[in-house]
């Protein structure tokens, strides 16, 4: 059985103890040995971390409905396996932009990890650079785009773009002089969602110092030493760091005012811009509606992320599991990825077979980030890789590739 793994998708001149290094498995704690699957990572991070945090990356807007229906969208399909297939050479390889990954899923872009997670993006920067996956740096970062990219060559860097134009030339010029090779304009954060749920919470960007939130910390000690007082110790107070090419505002701030300018008024030609200006790959990521997706191709697009945001922005809306079949037809000259809701191995597996080229995973690696490091995210990428191996079995294939709609058939409605 070849089950692939970070050393045999990794470049063949990858030294020989790195490469042994690769295969080992990931331990954790013992107080983390209950940790089966990325829900579990959900689970201990609620216990880690202080409420206001852990709202902010698990919550949605308003009555959650979008939250929901990601997680439900994948209860409409159910497989049709087939029997009596060699499985022992299957690999879980799959490439997408021209390069090869040990899997068909990465982290989607996360903001302000270095607040869950000592260190956030940088650990999600290493453990994705050691597990050969791609991972997608947020805009909404509290660690300079520059360190990340040191780190992790392979990054993808994602971009929520300011509201004028010399400002927007300003950070891509930014990350190009990074050494960045793949941009993601995210096109579905126009003006801040009713997140009312983190209000309750008491989490605000930046946040607000007050006793509410000194007590969260004295009640969560391995997170406010670990993550908080650490961080202030030795890299001072945590700013916004990626959302113009200057550095934006701190994230503990009386002042609470975010800091991101008004972007209502962006549309289709700044894409085109950006296009001109960005030598890379370009992809575009918060598409539902085909038009939208033959729209972003059409101003020079290389790839589409399906996507809702994670039900973060408009409530009620579609899954984007549900939208998939569509947007693939509209763009087939261009992979077409997709995010949102992803949370075992036959999710991935459902969104490959409707057509998907590549899956991004958000809040699970935040949650395994913030309670076990990078082993914790290593350990959260080879729990699902195995996941997605193991279903390939019991489906009867081998590559990703054979995967089509012939696999699902609409779940039986009661």
């Amino acid at each position: 059985m070849q089950i692939e793994s970070p050393a045999d998708a990794a470049p063949a001149a990858q030294p020989a103890a790195a490469a042994a290094a690769a295969k080992q498995p990931i331990p954790l704690p013992a107080r983390l040995g209950h940790i089966l699957s990325l829900d579990d990572f959900e689970r201990a991070a609620r216990r880690h971390l202080p409420a206001p945090v852990f709202a902010y990356i698990s919550g949605a807007v308003e009555r959650n409905h979008t939250l929901r229906a990601n997680a439900a969208s994948f209860e409409q399909y159910e497989f049709l396996p087939r029997m009596l297939v060699d499985i022992s050479r299957r690999t879980t390889a799959a490439t997408v932009l021209g390069k090869r990954w040990s899997a068909p899923f990465g982290m989607a872009p996360m903001g302000i990890s270095a607040l869950s997670a000592y260190r956030g993006d940088l650990v999600l920067a290493q453990a994705a650079a050691r597990e050969n996956v791609p991972m997608i740096m947020s805009g909404s970062s509290l660690i300079r785009l520059e360190e990340i990219v040191s780190a992790n060559p392979d990054a993808w860097f994602q971009a929520y773009l300011p509201g004028d134009e010399a400002n927007i030339r300003a950070l891509i010029e930014r990350v190009k002089a990074a050494g960045y090779g793949t941009l993601v304009i995210t096109v579905d954060a126009s003006i801040a969602s009713n997140r009312e749920n983190n209000v309750r919470a008491g989490f605000s960007t930046p946040m607000r110092p007050g006793l509410s939130l000194a007590w969260q910390g004295i009640t969560h000690p391995r997170w406010l030493f670990g993550t908080f007082l650490r961080t202030i110790a030795v890299h001072g107070m945590p700013h916004f760091e990626n959302n113009y090419a200057r550095r934006g505002a701190p994230i503990l701030s009386a002042n609470v005012q975010r800091d991101f300018s008004d972007r209502g008024h962006l549309n289709w030609d700044h894409l085109r811009m950006i296009r001109g200006l960005w030598p890379g790959q370009l992809v575009v990521k918060g598409i539902l509606d085909p038009r939208d997706a033959r729209l972003a191709v059409d101003c020079g697009a290389d790839g589409i992320i399906v996507s809702n945001h994670g039900g973060r922005q408009l409530d009620g809306t579609v899954p984007p599991l549900r939208m998939l079949p569509q947007v693939v037809a509209a763009c087939p000259q261009v992979p077409v990825m997709i995010d949102s809701g992803f949370r075992r191995g036959t999710d991935v597996l459902k969104a490959l077979a409707l057509g998907a080229k590549f899956v991004f995973v958000g809040r699970p690696f935040n949650y395994a980030a913030s309670v076990a490091g990078e082993d914790g995210v290593r350990k959260a990428i080879g729990l699902l890789r195995e996941e997605v191996s193991r279903n390939m079995a019991m489906l009867g294939v081998n590559t990703l590739a054979e995967l089509d709609a012939t696999y699902l058939l609409p779940a039986a409605r009661n």
